[in-house]
């Protein structure tokens, strides 16, 4: 009778394994899915204003615009955070500060 326990026993465990393993490989695949897209996401956003002249052009505004602290405010910095809140609405969000620092990056 022990012995049949025993293999009961065993085969749950083994089931209950199974069970998690297969759950976490789910939840693990949905994450990392859920990240890829959101990089595509910005990747795309970053590359098409990496190619955007008047993002390039701001450069040395949104230097001075971080270097001061936000107190010098460059009018092709302005006029590029325009157009990025306008090209990519998914940047709104995105501070002036942290887009400028964005502009110095690319």
């Amino acid at each position: 009778m022990s012995r049949l326990r025993l293999l009961s026993a065993a085969a749950l465990l083994t089931l209950a394994a199974n069970a998690s393993a297969s759950s976490f490989i789910m939840t693990t695949d949905s994450i990392v899915g859920a990240l890829k897209a959101t990089s595509d996401a910005s990747s795309d956003a970053t590359s098409s204003l990496r190619d955007n002249k008047v993002v390039r052009a701001a450069r040395d505004d949104a230097a001075s615009f971080v270097a001061s602290e936000g107190a010098i405010r460059g009018v092709k910095l302005e006029s590029a955070l325009a157009q990025i809140r306008q090209q990519a609405p998914q940047l709104n969000t995105a501070t002036d500060a942290q887009l400028a620092q964005a502009i110095l990056a690319i």
